[in-house]
């Protein structure tokens, strides 16, 4: 009898740690982290950290569990999730799996129809030297012309995914976009309900990401990017420094811009990427859509929400 979790995705700033957080309260659950950035210590602020206040005495996992100049790749990322999983249904309880990283939930949730074992490092240095040579744009053109649907999905700055996809594409001769779809036709590894958070009316989403920019900003996001940057945790080939909310500043200690434009191009970054995980999570097509601004003018609490999946979850079966 496979394992049951439960999974709360959806974009930043809408909302998934507090769901999350009410539905382990409902069902006796712990959160597991499914964040890429949330991983790394010294970080809190800028990737939306649950702070020891939002997590109302739920224990939570995978965050700040490595230095930001330590590689932490998605096979990692799995195999640490899924020990996580194994202790906390040892102790009874539900592991309620929340983020915003399509790719690490896919990871978990299924066994990759790509073999970790086909990689070529020769191949992946040979695409990291383009990058370096002709510019990550260039790098992103060429995944482009062989596999626009995953080049539409990640961002020519995360040179790291980018060259991941072509290296797929280079040793085996089929497009990561086709893996992913042959991923999703394997048996999956766990009993999983899943919910994805979505608004329907994206303004809402983007003044809500806006918003917390700036909260961001009265928190100390400045400080805390200024002391990872002193530190030379924010180098070009750390995975760390591709974090939104850490990359925008970088002009600042350059002297290129000031503090508040960076904030700006945080905004905007956070903004594209919300649409791009919107864009991966509308695969999830057995997920239970929630949807905070359908209450009207007040948007529906996390513990309304988290009400309406856990009756789902019973209608369903699944509790």
């Amino acid at each position: 009898m496979r394992q049951k979790i439960v999974t709360v995705a959806g974009p930043t700033a809408s909302g998934k740690t507090a769901l999350a957080v009410q539905i382990a309260l409902k069902i006796g659950g712990e959160v597991i982290s499914c964040d890429s950035m949330q991983i790394y210590r010294g970080m809190q602020i800028g990737t939306a950290a649950p702070t020891a206040e939002e997590m109302c005495g739920i224990p939570h996992h995978m965050v700040a569990i490595a230095n930001p100049d330590e590689p932490f790749s998605c096979a990692d990322y799995t195999e640490r999730a899924e020990a996580c999983i194994r202790e906390i249904a040892a102790r009874g309880r539900v592991p309620v799996i929340c983020g915003g990283t399509g790719l690490y939930l896919d990871s978990l949730l299924r066994v990759s129809a790509f073999s970790e074992s086909e990689k070529t490092d020769e191949v992946r240095a040979a695409l990291h030297a383009f990058a370096e040579k002709n510019g990550a744009e260039a790098l992103h053109a060429r995944l482009a012309a062989v596999d626009p649907e995953s080049a539409e999905a990640i961002h020519y700055n995360n040179v790291r995914r980018v060259v991941r996809a072509l290296e797929i594409f280079e040793t085996t001769g089929v497009t990561k976009s086709e893996w992913d779809k042959r991923s999703l036709a394997v048996e999956p590894k766990y009993d999983a309900f899943m919910t994805v958070l979505d608004f329907r009316d994206r303004q809402r989403l983007y003044d809500r990401i806006d918003r917390r920019v700036s909260l961001m900003m009265d928190a100390g996001l400045l400080d805390e990017v200024r002391t990872l940057y002193n530190a030379g945790m924010l180098k070009d080939n750390y995975i760390a420094a591709q974090a939104i909310g850490y990359k925008e500043f970088l002009p600042y200690f350059s002297g290129e811009a000031a503090p508040e434009e960076c904030a700006d191009q945080v905004r905007l970054s956070s903004r594209r990427y919300a649409k791009r995980q919107l864009t991966w999570f509308r695969r999830y097509k057995d997920a239970l859509w929630l949807y905070p601004d359908e209450a009207g003018e007040s948007l529906a609490s996390a513990e309304s929400l988290a009400a309406q999946a856990v009756s789902a979850m019973k209608e369903t079966g699944f509790l």
